[in-house]
């Protein structure tokens, strides 16, 4: 009798549970690298994508001839170097039905530092790549460029084939490869499998695809033949790129002021050291490229601005006023802005312009929150509305996390101790497979663990050392999490 009530109880438990759905932003995955390269750095680099992303397999090669009669039947992407380029068949290779991305790992000069038209009239194999990146043996070595590569082309197959799919972007306009080289192994270093990069190399590609076809202009606009503004979730713009053929800095300030007047919810981060940025300082963060601190400030700036981390309020003066880490944060935050007084009114009018500029809905959308962003995002909420709906739908949504576990090898994980337990015990390769697509990841920024979440993203691997590396961060976390609760029990 004992036993079937249990069985009964875990039943009813079961049908209570909510499934636990990992947000996906790209819908396809690169499943196969091909590394045809006459370059021995590009060719060894092929080690750094066997750890760091050991869902894709891996084929080094240097024969054009033979990679040019390969069988695309999956996503692939192929990696190659300027001698390679020139030799392999990329029509017959794009003649396969599966998807292919082309990525140009160049060390020729003109290539890196040149406007797409210039280096394409100049050096005509270049024309064959979908995207290309700067190498050299200094700032933008193979073994840090290859996995950006991968990812790059995997946002590209992404954007361009599946654009019903939602998502956020990182909007990147430069012309110049080898300055997006440099930044982009930062930047996906933050997002991790959040958010997806466009690369945009001039005006028209950009406009094009933040606003979709533009009868004034004759803008051209992206494949998916609608604007995708709505996706942006950053925009960071050189201000000297090509607009109408011509390099000139009036793209970058026409592109920033479109973007203000539209999408005022976008941060934009100008990244030049030209006269003409600091007439943009108005419009955004100003980082001269290649100055000490650059990388630094822009990982800061796009972890406070666009919701990957915390969420940081800024006063009527723009100093950073209050920084909340987690849900439980901003429930506090609520019911301060609740009471009477002149500190609440103050808090209410911040947060009337966070309401009017999307700011909730969008940090809702990065920490997993994905049903309660939903209803939020068709309103732009102020006043008593905004705490009243902000409070209940908050308080609806952390009563659906503690109903939604993570299953995890058969074993449904509804807090810390058990995810540690499961860690340790489960088949390395179920541990693997979850941390690979960020399912850990987005069920912790659910559950409201976002720095655990942080922390654990870019781990991964195989083997023991793997396991002990993420039940090693769970033990450090673990312990910070109870001694919060307990200074919040005092």
């Amino acid at each position: 009798m004992a036993a079937s009530g249990g069985a009964g109880h875990a039943r009813a438990r079961a049908r209570r549970d909510l499934p636990f759905v990992p947000r996906v932003v790209n819908p396809v995955r690169i499943e196969e690298a091909i590394l045809l390269a006459a370059a021995e750095d590009i060719r060894a680099a092929a080690r750094v994508l066997e750890i760091e992303m050991p869902w894709v397999r891996v084929h080094v090669s240097s024969n054009p001839l033979g990679v040019s009669r390969t069988q695309i039947d999956r996503p692939t992407v192929l990696v190659v170097d300027d001698t390679a380029l020139n030799l392999v068949d990329v029509g017959a290779l794009r003649r396969h039905r599966a998807p292919l991305v082309v990525v140009l790992l160049s060390a020729h000069r003109l290539v890196q530092s040149s406007p797409p038209d210039v280096a394409r009239t100049e050096c005509p194999y270049a024309a064959k790549a979908d995207l290309v990146f700067a190498v050299n043996a200094t700032e933008w070595r193979p073994d840090r460029i290859l996995r950006v590569a991968v990812r790059a082309a995997e946002d590209h197959l992404n954007i361009e084939g599946h654009p019903e799919a939602r998502r956020f972007i990182f909007l990147v306009v430069d012309d110049e490869p080898r300055w997006f080289s440099q930044f982009l192994p930062v930047l996906y270093d933050i997002i991790g499998q959040r958010a997806a990069v466009k690369l945009a190399r001039t005006y028209e590609e950009a406009v094009g695809f933040l606003f979709g076809a533009d009868s004034e202009s004759n803008i051209r606009h992206d494949s998916s033949g609608r604007g995708r503004g709505d996706d942006v979730v950053c925009l960071v713009a050189d201000v000297y790129f090509p607009k109408g053929g011509v390099v000139t800095s009036d793209a970058g300030r026409d592109l920033v002021e479109r973007v203000r007047r539209h999408y005022p919810r976008i941060p934009v981060i100008i990244a030049s050291k030209t006269e003409e940025a600091k007439a943009l300082e108005g419009a955004g963060l100003v980082l001269p490229k290649g100055d000490p601190g650059f990388l630094s400030l822009l990982r800061d700036y796009i972890r406070d601005r666009t919701g990957m981390a915390d969420f940081v309020i800024y006063d009527e003066a723009g100093a950073e006023w209050l920084r909340l880490r987690d849900v439980r944060d901003m429930q506090g935050l609520l019911s301060r802005a609740g009471r009477q007084g002149p500190e609440a009114e103050r808090l209410r009018r911040v947060l009337d312009v966070y309401g009017e500029q999307d700011r909730f809905s969008t940090w809702f959308y990065m920490h997993g929150l994905r049903q309660l962003a939903d209803r939020l995002r068709p309103e732009r909420l102020t006043g008593e509305r905004l705490i009243a709906v902000l409070k209940r739908e908050l308080a609806r949504e952390m009563a659906r996390m503690k109903r939604m576990p993570l299953v995890l090898d058969g074993n449904s994980v509804f807090d810390l101790p058990t995810l540690l337990a499961v860690v340790r015990t489960a088949p390395e390769e179920r541990i693997q497979a979850a941390a690979d697509r960020d399912a850990i990841s987005c069920w912790l920024d659910q559950q409201g663990y976002s720095e655990l979440a942080e922390e654990l993203r870019p781990v991964h691997g195989r083997g023991a050392g793997f396991r002990q590396a993420i039940a090693t961060l769970l033990e450090k976390w673990i312990a910070i999490y109870g001694r919060r609760a307990e200074r919040r029990g005092r």
